[in-house]
């Protein structure tokens, strides 16, 4: 079942950048593209550096898949799977986000 979390207000995101949110104790990055009125959750953990700093991460695109570029060792991340594109053995949970009125939402179980 579904369990949607309300985690801030959606003036809480900061336009094409991430966030992160402490969701049920875990560290989540929360990316918002304002011109899209897309938004995105990942684990906020980078498996590479071992510390949590996938929200501090610059986004963009890799052959039009959106993606965060990781801040420490600039490997990249799928914003819509968590996959890495440098290392297909790696992948990092990718979240189930949503904006209902003002408020941001995150299932830790993927999307509804």
């Amino acid at each position: 079942m579904s369990k949607w979390i309300d985690v801030c207000s959606k003036d809480d995101l900061q336009p094409n950048s991430g966030v992160c949110a402490l969701v049920d104790e875990r560290q989540v990055a929360i990316f918002y593209m304002p011109e899209d009125e897309a938004v995105y959750a990942i684990d906020n953990y980078d498996p590479f550096g071992k510390v949590h700093v996938l929200s501090r991460g610059l986004i963009g695109d890799i052959k039009g898949e959106v993606m965060v570029s990781s801040p420490l060792y600039k490997q990249h991340f799928s914003l819509k799977t968590g996959q890495c594109f440098e290392d297909e053995s790696v992948k990092v949970p990718a979240y189930g986000v949503r904006i209902s009125g003002d408020r941001v939402e995150v299932n830790l179980n993927g999307a509804a």
